[in-house]
């Protein structure tokens, strides 16, 4: 009997559920809402409860899976399977996920990070093709990363290693970052980010630009519409898409430089500007890193999207032997 993975990934808004094959391929997606209400105390007996009734649903039991492979916000022990520190949870403290969720389900729990688990689905599924060395960077809300080296996804001693949203690259007269460093990746280039740099911009900026008037007027800027008007030639969206872009590939060229990796992929929500991002971020990145880098590093835009975070969840539960 071939045998089925179900993955998690866990996200302040909804948690995405999926069951899928061992060869990662999805054959069933759900969503749930995360219910964060008395301290997030819901969210693990709500997943666990809505695998029993899929699985009740399909006429599947728990014979027909290796187990559950689960992405959570926070920080997450990979021996004891529980996170802390995951605030818009309102995980402050730590929480026995994965003790708590076998109990319901009575399957194998498999936990790690949020972003390391984009990253394994990307390297596993998408733009990383399996590659044993592959850097994945989201962009979003903030910036996570994901590193997997030599094959494996690299934790770090305390969880931390893959925060590249908080390398700095604004040494001097940075923006406040909330980890409480100034001038880190995630002030300039997540999607809040980016906003931020343009309305910084327009302070200074003298010429004609619709992004400038969208602004003086108090319209909802997102970094998707900067990208609009940056492909429009909108003289403003344009500066600004160049300066987030030499702030990004300057934290990538740190990584190339450090680790080598086959692809660095850019994924979240600002990787949909594609080809427009990712355009003038390899054009700084080849002036600012180490020759052999250069010809062996490729940049590249996730392809996964949204499914990343279940296809690497799902990945966690595959039995180690395989």
């Amino acid at each position: 009997m071939n045998k089925k993975l179900i993955g998690v990934d866990l996200g302040g808004t909804t948690a995405k559920l999926a069951i899928l094959t061992k060869d990662g391929d999805i054959q069933e997606k759900w969503t749930i809402d995360t219910n964060i209400e008395d301290k997030g105390s819901h969210i693990v007996k709500d997943i666990g409860d809505s695998i029993n009734q899929k699985l009740t649903d399909l006429q599947l039991d728990n014979d027909n899976f290796y187990g559950i492979g689960m992405g959570t916000p926070g920080t997450v022990n990979y021996e004891t399977g529980t996170v802390k520190g995951a605030y818009n949870l309102g995980w402050a403290e730590e929480q026995n996920i994965s003790e708590d969720l076998e109990k319901i389900t009575g399957l194998k729990i498999r936990l790690d990070n949020d972003a390391n688990v984009a990253a394994l689905g990307e390297r596993w599924k998408g733009a990383g093709e399996g590659g044993a060395n592959v850097v994945f960077v989201t962009l979003g809300t903030g910036v996570g990363g994901g590193i997997f080296a030599e094959g494996k996804i690299l934790h770090g001693v305390r969880g931390a290693a893959g925060e590249i949203g908080h390398v700095t690259v604004v040494p001097e007269n940075g923006y406040d970052c909330t980890c409480g460093k100034k001038g880190c990746l995630e002030t300039v280039a997540s999607a809040t980010g980016i906003v931020r740099v343009a309305k910084d911009f327009a302070k200074e900026f003298n010429g004609e630009s619709k992004l400038k008037k969208a602004i003086e007027n108090q319209e909802n800027i997102t970094s998707k519409l900067i990208f609009e008007l940056g492909a429009e030639g909108d003289e403003l969206a344009t500066e600004t898409i160049d300066k987030i872009s030499f702030y990004l590939a300057l934290a990538l060229s740190h990584i190339g430089n450090m680790l080598n990796p086959e692809k660095i992929i850019i994924g979240g929500g600002v990787s949909a500007a594609g080809d427009q991002l990712l355009t003038p971020v390899k054009n700084y990145f080849e002036t600012m890193v180490f020759p052999a880098v250069k010809e062996s590093t490729k940049l590249s835009i996730a392809t996964k999207g949204n499914d990343a975070g279940i296809i690497g969840a799902a990945w966690l539960a595959l039995p180690t032997e395989d």
